[in-house]
């Protein structure tokens, strides 16, 4: 294929692409970060950070049906506007035709490895850092008034009654046990203002009393205050608050492969290492699968000669429905035992033989067409050297 029209076809394929990805990607997004954030959580700035995580996931995962989907759209085009039947008369392979469409498959095969080993698992983390603010409520901004909440595993209680500000509350109680000092420690403040570090939160009481009474005892002691400080485990101006907790999708890939010894003596455990390693190592082989199946059913069933038929819906339908079989069945089959990975890996093969066998039959049969063409160019020179 001349290079011209070999760049031309994979910049419409990239373009389509793009498009497809970007409508794709967003609405997903959007739904889920609108599902998992509370409109305090986004009042309190976890949007951008929540959306940081997530986008690269979905991303990689999205990407197999986008490339998939952007090639059937373009070769339907092509089709329905004669453009494969003036190629075929170039004398052009199938196999030719199809070729800008399997490089950008590759090129897309190489940078879903890169999301889903590299930059996903660098940025997961701080989807789950949000998701642990939301659960925890580890932002002062999200308490309610009179409503308890509580901290460290138990140790801190906290309510107020209501806010002055979005950073000072009227009428605060707290209550605390302190291992280190052997005893329970129950405060009162008239104000409370929530002043945030890089790292934490410090929490700035005002005319109140503490309550103190040690764990062997039944005596009470009580003292009052103008300005009392503590420090709470909340989200600070710089960090979120760390996890006592680390997911395998936030691992990278020499880490995540090195699991495997620990999550195999786990049932549970083992399930959600396979279906993370079909996410990783089998998606983004997909956009080979799903790029080469769009071009052999649209070959296959559609119209060369520029008349549309009714077999375009079934092949933009095709595609999506297979990506998300494959989705379906990663979720479910892996999580319940991981040796079905076997029969996904042989799916994946089977589409991409099926796809490959399609597109050779179809080959075989433009031949003589291909043939029909070099005749009528050596008609054409002969006349023109009699002439």
């Amino acid at each position: 294929m001349p290079r011209l029209l070999f760049t031309y076809l994979a910049r419409r394929i990239l373009f389509s692409m793009a498009v497809v990805q970007f409508a794709l990607s967003v609405p997903v997004v959007l739904s889920y970060l609108l599902y998992t954030l509370t409109p305090a959580a986004i009042r309190a700035g976890l949007l951008a950070p929540a959306l940081i995580g997530t986008t690269p996931t979905v991303v990689y995962i999205t990407l197999p049906m986008a490339i998939g989907v952007a090639t059937a759209l373009e070769f339907a085009r092509m089709s329905s506007e004669g453009m494969i039947a003036v190629l075929y008369a170039l004398r052009l392979s199938v196999w030719s035709v199809c070729r800008p469409a399997i490089v950008c498959a590759g090129a897309m095969v190489l940078i879903g490895y890169g999301l889903a080993n590299l930059i996903a698992p660098h940025y997961a983390g701080a989807l789950q850092d949000v998701i642990n603010v939301v659960r925890n409520t580890l932002n002062h901004r999200m308490l309610e008034p009179a409503r308890f909440y509580t901290f460290d595993n138990g140790l801190k209680t906290l309510y107020l009654e209501r806010w002055e500000t979005p950073d000072i509350a009227v009428n605060l109680f707290v209550r605390q046990l302190s291992l280190a000092k052997n005893q329970e420690e129950t405060i009162t403040a008239a104000r409370a203002e929530f002043r945030r570090t890089p790292s934490g939160v410090i929490l700035a009481l005002s005319h109140g009393s503490i309550q103190t009474r040690p764990f062997d005892s039944t005596e009470v002691r009580i003292a009052g205050f103008d300005e009392y400080a503590m420090a709470l485990p909340m989200q600070g101006s710089e960090s979120l608050p760390a996890r006592s907790w680390r997911g395998v999708y936030e691992m990278g890939p020499l880490e995540f492969l090195g699991n495997w010894s620990v999550a195999r003596l786990d049932r549970r455990l083992s399930g959600e290492w396979a279906a993370e390693a079909a996410k990783r190592f089998g998606m983004p082989a997909l956009s080979f699968a799903h790029t080469l199946l769009a071009m052999a059913l649209v070959l296959t069933f559609g119209n060369v000669t520029g008349r549309r038929g009714a077999s375009s819906s079934f092949v933009m339908i095709a595609v999506p429905a297979t990506h998300i079989f494959f989705l379906v069945a990663l979720e479910t089959l892996l999580r319940a035992d991981p040796r079905y990975a076997i029969l996904l890996a042989a799916l994946i093969c089977v589409e991409i033989a099926t796809a490959a066998t399609l597109i050779s039959r179809r080959n075989r049969a433009t031949r003589p067409m291909r043939r029909l063409s070099d005749y009528e160019q050596v008609e054409r020179e002969r006349e023109s050297i009699a002439a």
